[in-house]
């Protein structure tokens, strides 16, 4: 699949997501929302779990949705997208529903995702149901006051994985979530960042095109968690692609591919950066720059090399 990019044709639909939402200035999640539902082929669904996306959207009785949506607990959302979906076609095949077709999204957090959603996601993965699962990963539990997760790097500082003299942040690296949804053998899994709009889009399209589960790992920069300015966050996304912290890469079928900003850097080792231009800019590893602490930084840079050459030998378009 193919989707073309028409900017003036995009901005000139009518918004699904209104203006006056409540989500902090710089938020990732708030332009990954935007850009997915651009993107959309018809009528739609959405479910999210609880998180930041949620509660800055919905404060009621106010909703900033202009479409079908639906709010369900922290653990439970690719349950919900399940019944879902498992309804509309009960409902098709009766001939009881209008549309022949109705796409189903999910939107959910690393909380939501990596640790209190897992068991949700993993029974519809295996189900095989016909839905799009979006992770918008802030890498930290940022609505309920900056909580480490299963998403948070080494050596984070967080409320709850803070950086003092004895342990400098969180003291594990990050869960590898695409690996384990690609584990999973669904029949779409990729990675994407605000900053690589047009490559999101597409990587949406696919999902919502395929038949059977899809997911998603979006990179979604927060600048109260982070401790960046809010004028930086698409700058610090581009950070994570170039230094290979965050690759932008889609597995298709079993078929492994890298794609946009990645694609170029495996093409011309040259463009890749050091792992500590991605973490200067963030208060929350500002405290790894200490000579102390320095051993933090070469581990997460020797992780990163090895993830990254893995990338490499899987990927059939270098």
């Amino acid at each position: 699949m193919s989707l073309k990019i028409n900017l003036k044709e995009i901005a000139l639909k009518k918004p699904l997501i209104l203006s006056g939402h409540r989500l902090c200035a710089g938020c990732g999640a708030s332009i990954i929302v935007r850009q997915v539902l651009s993107v959309l082929r018809g009528p739609t669904i959405l479910v999210n779990a609880t998180g930041c996306l949620e509660v800055a959207t919905t404060i009621y009785p106010y909703t900033s949705w202009q479409l079908p949506w639906i709010h369900n607990a922290f653990e439970n959302a690719a349950a919900t997208a399940s019944g879902i979906e498992a309804g509309i076609k009960a409902m098709i095949r009766k001939g009881r529903y209008k549309y022949d077709h109705v796409d189903v999204i999910c939107f959910a957090g690393d909380g939501g995702t990596y640790d209190i959603g897992i068991q949700a996601l993993s029974g519809a993965f295996e189900r095989g149901h016909d839905f799009l699962y979006i992770l918008y990963d802030n890498e930290a539990y940022m609505n309920t006051g900056i909580q480490r997760s299963g998403g948070t790097p080494l050596g984070a500082a967080t409320t709850t994985s803070p950086a003092g003299t004895v342990i400098p942040g969180k003291t594990e690296h990050k869960k590898p979530i695409a690996d384990i949804a690609v584990a999973h053998r669904i029949p779409y899994v990729a990675t994407a960042t605000p900053a690589h709009w047009a490559d999101l889009m597409r990587k949406v399209r696919k999902g919502i095109e395929v038949n059977g589960p899809a997911f998603i790992h979006a990179f979604s920069p927060c600048p109260r968690g982070w401790r960046t300015p809010a004028g930086k966050s698409i700058e610090i996304a581009k950070l994570a692609v170039d230094t290979c912290f965050f690759p932008l890469w889609e597995c298709e079928n079993g078929v492994w591919k890298l794609t946009d900003r990645s694609l170029a850097v495996a093409r011309n080792p040259k463009l890749k950066k050091p792992i500590e231009e991605y973490l200067k800019p963030q208060g929350r590893f500002r405290h790894l720059f200490k000579p102390e602490n320095r051993h933090v930084i070469k581990e997460l840079q020797e992780r990163v090399d090895r993830i990254w050459e893995d990338l490499l030998k899987r990927c059939e378009n270098i």
